[in-house]
């Protein structure tokens, strides 16, 4: 039974169009409600005040690991980043940026049930599809960004923030 359920929510996730962030509309701040809030990693930046563009690949290699190129990242306390994503993929990817403890609590919820980001810290790809997050690091310290879909984390999907 619990197989049938599984391939039935495979299913229908297939069917399911993938969304990007909600950071690829508007300024990526403020009209979403509590996504608009302080988290440990900072929060949505304002797209006039972006201080650089990183582009980030995600995709599969040919022995089978899943990346993200680049695969760490530094900023200074108080930037704003543009991440362009880009799946250059076979699978559904997403990149997900937040504390690591964050990230395995949602990694566990998602091998329960699967879902859809639709939040400013991530973007959902489906294969040659781009989106874009903007970010402010307005607190310190080593944040992660990953992929939570499951089994991706665990074939390498993820990567260190380091925040001075």
């Amino acid at each position: 039974m619990k197989k049938l359920f599984l391939s039935a929510a495979l299913a229908a996730l297939a069917s399911t169009p993938v969304l990007a962030g909600v950071s690829g509309h508007g300024d990526g701040h403020g009209a979403h409600g509590s996504h608009g809030e302080q988290m440990a990693a900072g929060m949505p930046g304002n797209r006039s005040k972006v201080n650089r563009t990183v582009k980030v690949i995600m995709k599969e290699t040919d022995d089978g690991e899943m990346i993200f190129t680049p695969s760490a990242m530094e900023f200074k306390q108080g930037e704003t980043i543009r991440f362009m994503v880009v799946n250059k993929g076979e699978l559904d990817h997403e990149f997900v940026l937040d504390t690591p403890e964050r990230n395995a609590m949602h990694k566990q919820a998602m091998s329960e049930q699967m879902e859809m980001h639709n939040t400013p810290n991530a973007v959902t790809l489906a294969p040659g599809k781009r989106g874009e997050i903007i970010w402010n690091f307005s607190n310190g310290g080593t944040f992660e960004f990953a992929c939570l879909i499951p089994g991706h984390y665990e074939s390498g999907m993820y990567g260190k923030v380091a925040i001075e």
